[in-house]
């Protein structure tokens, strides 16, 4: 019997790879100019973290974390989100205590137990980015923009920022009394799952997509008739900032996040393909978290990009990069030759391939042809003869003999040149 990966686990093959490297590569470029460092931390933490962190009742952990007991009876969960754990570890490592502003983003697996389907499997991937130490309407433009920055420059179309204020301790217990009060007339109503939620975490109720629920949501009260003048202020300093930066957003009063360390700004980026699942980034402000994970009380903001369903908007007719040199050696001497100018243009940082095995011309420029080489190099006894190899470029298919003595630093150049021209 064929063992085929657990349900929800994919694997992610060569063929698609090289698109996750550019993106992975363009996210590292972008952080790099907003002074962006990267954290790596266990994708296995102790329960506490999330429950603590994420809330006690919310769909995650209720139903969605892969949580068991380790041999010593210890309760672990593996990762379902980023930032809980990023926080863990500053306060582990007093980073705090090093700089006032920790900007930190990390690349990496999370796990949730929920039904696979298109752009949201059980195993799926994000890039995070946590600011922590401001609370400054300035830090939540920043994280937006640069979410904004790297779905821009991957070239996806149809973006929609939509963007919400939670409210803060203060103004939101008002929000939840009369929003509680409402659910309470509507409840036979409601689905299953929101019934519960009208009583542990009414505030979810908004995120139910049936539409019996979305019906009953839409004359819901509203956070923003309760947000308190510091709230209301920070949202409109933090628009300030999307306009001044030229990202165009649209306030939905609606948005709310499954996450119960979320306060003030919320914020996601939608785009258009994808259909229910159509948000590729998503994000806020969590101000309480550092102090509830038992830290100093210090603020924070951040958001994530689901990498599967950013894959799912990005061009998938290229190809990865081929070889920019196939030696092609015939016989045990060329072979030697063949090694020594390999090593020579692999240490300037040029990918060269050539066979393992002792075969043919013709087999071999097969082979050449299956990398995408740029150019194949012909070693065989005669050539080495002559003391010359030949070059052909294997898009026009026109060759050339170079001095063997000087093929390396040739061939060095004539790439050299290929890249300048590209």
């Amino acid at each position: 019997m064929t063992i085929k990966a657990v349900r929800g686990f994919k694997d992610i093959l060569p063929d698609a790879t090289f698109r996750w490297q550019v993106l992975e590569e363009c996210a590292r470029e972008v952080f790099e100019t907003f002074g962006v460092q990267e954290i790596r931390t266990p994708i296995l933490e102790k329960t506490e973290v999330f429950a603590r962190g994420i809330g006690q009742h919310t769909d995650i952990v209720e139903k969605e974390m892969y949580t068991f007991e380790d041999r010593s009876g210890d309760s672990l969960t593996l990762r379902p989100e980023a930032t809980a754990g990023i926080v863990r570890s500053v306060i582990e490592h007093g980073l705090h205590g090093k700089s006032a502003l920790l900007k930190l983003f990390t690349i990496g697996p999370m796990f949730r137990h929920e039904r696979p389907q298109k752009g949201r499997l059980r195993q799926f991937h994000q890039i995070n980015v946590e600011l922590l130490g401001s609370q400054s309407p300035m830090a939540d433009t920043e994280v937006i923009w640069m979410a904004w920055q790297i779905l821009q420059e991957m070239e996806v179309s149809g973006l929609r920022l939509e963007i919400n204020s939670l409210g803060c301790p203060k103004c939101r217990p008002l929000h939840k009394e009369e929003l509680i009060r409402y659910l309470e007339g509507a409840k036979d109503s409601l689905c299953p799952d929101c019934k519960r939620r009208s009583e542990t975490n009414p505030l979810r109720v908004f995120d139910c997509k049936l539409p019996e629920c979305k019906e009953i949501m839409v004359r819901a009260p509203l956070i923003k008739h309760c947000l308190c003048p510091d709230c209301a202020d920070h949202l409109g300093k933090a628009l300030d900032g999307l306009e001044a930066v030229s990202i165009p957003f649209v306030i939905n009063p609606y948005l709310v996040r499954g996450l119960d360390y979320y306060t003030r700004t919320t914020f996601e980026i939608v785009a258009k393909g994808l259909g229910a699942q159509s948000t590729v980034a998503a994000g806020g402000r969590y101000d309480g978290l550092v102090r509830q994970l038992g830290g100093p009380d210090i603020s924070g903001v951040g958001m994530a990009i689901g990498v599967e369903r950013l894959m799912l908007l990005l061009d998938e007719t290229g190809e990865p990069a081929g070889a920019d040199l196939f030696i092609c050696a015939l016989g045990p001497e060329p072979r030697e030759i063949a090694l020594g100018i390999m090593k020579e243009l692999r240490d300037q940082g040029f990918r060269v391939e050539m066979s393992y095995e002792d075969k043919g011309l013709k087999a071999q420029m097969k082979q050449a042809a299956r990398t995408r080489a740029s150019y194949a190099l012909i070693i065989g006894e005669d050539e080495m003869d002559d003391e010359k190899v030949v070059l052909r470029d294997m898009k026009s298919g026109t060759q050339q003999d170079i001095a063997l003595e000087d093929a390396g630093s040739t061939i060095a150049g004539v790439l050299l040149e290929q890249e300048e021209e590209e």
